[in-house]
């Protein structure tokens, strides 16, 4: 698969690496060309402008601060499938800052699917992922493309239902975060489903 990735930080750097290694053309698209060829090297790929990068392929990865999003998100062309990994959080309280981001991205860029996916654990998550770690992906259209990525990190993709939902994912990363940074163990909050609601969805008894 070809790949693109808008941004050149440490996300895009940990899952282009991963990528890489399943096998997937990618490259790293960033506005300083220096910094995104050093990463494209780190990982394998090749470098480009954000221009080249949103054009690539079927996939690009949207990796920038939250608050650029909508605008960086502009580049992609119709029919691509767009993969939102920010969460739009106020530090100062690890509230969302603003709406849901990916769906900001949505009525901003149509044409392109965007898929909310990848925003629930750190860089260093991804740059050794867990075997096995559910992975939620929102969007409206087919996810087999980013259902295929999450399986070539050695994860299990979770479908969490449209993109409307994807506030709920950003904000679950607000207050994992938020609980993180305050001393809590955020590993020990979802047990066992069969532990945590019985054979019944809550709800539905």
């Amino acid at each position: 698969m070809r790949i693109g990735t808008l941004g050149n930080g440490l996300m895009a750097e940990a899952l282009a690496g991963q990528w890489v290694k399943a096998g997937h053309d990618v490259i790293i698209g960033g506005r300083d060309p220096q910094r995104a060829a050093a990463v494209a090297k780190r990982v394998g790929g090749t470098a480009g402008s954000p221009t080249e990068a949103a054009s690539y392929g079927e996939v690009v990865l949207l990796a920038v601060p939250a608050e650029v999003a909508v605008e960086v998100a502009r580049l992609v062309p119709p029919g691509r499938t767009l993969i939102d990994c920010t969460n739009a959080l106020d530090h100062r309280d690890f509230t969302l800052a603003q709406p849901a981001t990916a769906e900001a991205i949505n009525r901003a860029v149509p044409g392109v699917q965007v898929v909310k996916a990848f925003n629930l654990a750190a860089e260093t998550v991804w740059q050794n992922p867990p075997t096995g770690l559910g992975v939620p992906i929102c969007g409206d259209g087919p996810l087999d493309l980013v259902a295929e990525l999450v399986r070539d990190l050695g994860c299990v993709p979770v479908a969490a239902g449209g993109l409307v939902r994807a506030k709920l994912l950003e904000a679950t990363a607000a207050l994992a975060i938020g609980i993180w940074v305050g001393g809590g163990d955020v590993r020990g909050m979802f047990p066992p489903l069969a532990e945590a609601f019985g054979s019944v969805p809550p709800g539905q008894s």
